[in-house]
């Protein structure tokens, strides 16, 4: 797999792969549109984060990471009219005795609750454990981010505590609720967070 310059994951109803410049208006239109969905859930962004100057230094990075076996940076495709909708990230590639990475993901607003994402992530955390041998997947998010929260779930990752101000939100230190999926998971049932 990392020996492809060009990877590609599909799913049903969604097709998966690095990105590219001819990508960068059709990202640019599902972020603006998205622009207010989004933004409680990610960090402030630059006043250049829609400039082609940063995309093309976005591409770069992804690129050259995934060569590195670092990061597997993908966006995700609506099949029918090929179609972005989002991203999904697999980064902070560990190996070793850890052999673990971290997920993250954004789906535009109109696609969001749809299934898309659920696809996206249980193709990821299939080549995650199948092909790269990963033994965790960890992700992080805000506690009232119930989206998000239910996909992890759903798609089988556990509760497994609270991070104090682990990521700048918004503008602000935010504490954030960790999950993690094992690949042989011997762990019990995740616990119910609602009054964090």
């Amino acid at each position: 797999m990392w020996k492809k310059q060009y990877l590609t994951i599909d799913t049903e109803r969604c097709y998966m792969r690095l990105p590219q410049i001819n990508d960068y208006s059709d990202w640019v239109n599902i972020r603006k549109r998205s622009e207010e969905f989004l933004a409680r859930w990610e960090p402030y962004r630059d006043k250049d984060f829609y400039s082609l100057r940063l995309f093309k230094a976005r591409l770069k990075w992804s690129k050259e990471n995934f060569k590195k076996k670092r990061v597997i940076h993908v966006f995700i495709f609506k099949r029918e009219g090929a179609i972005l909708i989002g991203a999904i990230t697999l980064d902070n590639l560990k190996r070793g005795a850890a052999q673990s990475g971290s997920v993250g993901y954004w789906i535009g607003e109109q696609y969001a609750g749809k299934g898309y994402m659920s696809e996206a992530l249980n193709a990821l955390i299939f080549l995650a454990f199948n092909e790269l041998d990963l033994s965790r997947i960890e992700a992080a998010t805000l506690p009232e981010n119930a989206a998000s929260r239910k996909l992890l779930e759903k798609s089988g990752f556990k509760y497994e505590g609270v991070a104090q101000s682990y990521l700048k939100i918004a503008g602000r230190w935010r504490n954030h609720v960790m999950y993690s999926l094992l690949r042989n998971d011997r762990r019990g049932r995740g616990a119910k967070l609602d009054n964090i």
